[in-house]
This record gives structure tokens, C-alpha cells and sequence, in this order.
């Protein structure tokens, strides 16, 4: 069986960790302002859509 280096793992994971914040930074700030702005509306309507087939207790 072979030895591993902690201090390599270790700096790995940060590595991974630190790519998956950069790739959700790159979502969230990487799209233009009207495309953000249009997204939150279909959201909206989604929920707006949703929340009107809920049936009442």
C-alpha cells in the first residue's frame, strides 16, 4: 500500500472548492443585466403560475 500526502489532498479539495465558486461566480456575474433581469421575470411567472394551482385546504 502506498503513503499519501496529506498536504496534497488537502490542496486539491481547495482547488476543486475553489473551481465550483468560480464556476457558480461565473454564472451569477457572467450574464448581461437584461438577460439576469428577463430570467427573474419567468421566475416570477413560474411561481405566479404555480402558486395558482394550489388547491385550498
Amino acid at each position: 500500500m502506498k503513503p499519501i500526502n496529506l498536504n496534497q489532498k488537502r490542496k486539491e479539495k481547495a482547488r476543486a472548492d475553489s473551481r465550483a465558486r468560480a464556476d457558480a461566480n461565473a454564472v451569477k456575474f457572467g450574464t448581461p443585466t437584461s438577460l439576469r433581469k428577463l430570467d427573474a421575470q419567468k421566475k416570477a411567472i413560474e411561481v405566479t403560475r404555480l402558486d395558482g394551482h394550489k388547491r385550498d385546504p
